[in-house]
């Protein structure tokens, strides 16, 4: 146990660093690496992947209230935003946390690897918006907010791989989009692992301790550290060139989707 809880500990100095980086949550880090550390544990493969994804969606619950902080300080985090989006997000985060339980491994494992390659494409070719395109009115936000929410909660991420790209096509800043989608992950984070608890509750065979699909041992050692790296990766994402930035998130994403689809073909 003690072998393994150190590799969460190491685990979440990684994703915490990247979720400051790019206000990813830290998701898109933590789930390929968690389902390998649980397949070597020998967790039953039937929930292995559902275990993955409830787990990283706590561990972003608290990665996510430390790199907000530390992109607020920087003045990178736009509430007007984050207001309009976080009801929609609640909403989608909760119908897709709660049905996540119905949707076989594989396919969640596909879906996720689909969106994230589609996202890294995005900022890769680093696709210049129309100059007068904005973002849409607080109708339009709620409405995306819930569609990222939804999709947000059967990948176990914070959203970033979505929002950041969304806010970026609509001529926000990639600072300040980096920022908002970091306080963005808190209320997809909140719904996300309050349906993954509802929906493991009393499911058979779960390796413990756990609440629900959270698997606590792995959570504990994430969070101990991602909080302590998170405002490193925060301060860093102010410090970096714009577009020197966008391309870093754009390979991240790219290698995350690639290691997930070769866990798939294998």
């Amino acid at each position: 146990m003690t072998l393994w809880l150190l590799s969460y500990v190491m685990l979440g100095l990684a994703s915490g660093f990247i979720a400051g980086l790019f206000g990813v949550g830290g998701g898109l880090t933590i789930v390929p690496i968690l389902l390998l550390l649980f397949q070597a544990q020998g967790f039953p493969d039937a929930q292995i992947m559902h275990l993955a994804l409830g787990t990283a969606m706590a561990t972003i619950v608290v990665t996510s209230i430390s790199s907000m902080r530390a992109h607020h300080r920087q003045g990178g985090v736009r509430w007007d935003i984050f207001r309009s989006m976080a009801p929609g997000l609640v909403g989608g985060t909760l119908l897709g946390s709660l049905f996540a339980s119905r949707v076989p491994t594989d396919a969640m494992a596909m879906a996720f690897t689909v969106i994230v390659y589609w996202a890294a494409l995005q900022m890769l070719l680093d696709i210049k918006p129309k100059p007068t395109r904005q973002l849409p009115g607080s109708g339009g936000l709620l409405g995306v907010g819930g569609l990222i929410g939804g999709v947000s909660s059967l990948v176990a991420a914070g959203g970033g791989f979505l929002s950041v790209p969304f806010m970026v096509l609509c001529n926000v800043p990639i600072r300040q989009a980096v920022g908002t989608s970091a306080a963005l992950g808190f209320p997809i984070a909140a719904a996300g692992v309050v349906g993954y608890i509802a929906g493991g509750w009393g499911v058979a065979d779960l390796p413990g301790p756990h609440l629900g699909f959270v698997y606590l041992p792995a959570f504990v050692g994430v969070v101990v550290s991602t909080v302590f790296m998170a405002p490193v990766g925060a301060r860093m994402a102010h410090r970096l060139p714009v577009k020197q930035l966008k391309r870093a998130f754009g390979v991240m994403l790219a290698l995350l989707a690639s290691k997930m689809l070769w866990n798939l073909l294998g």
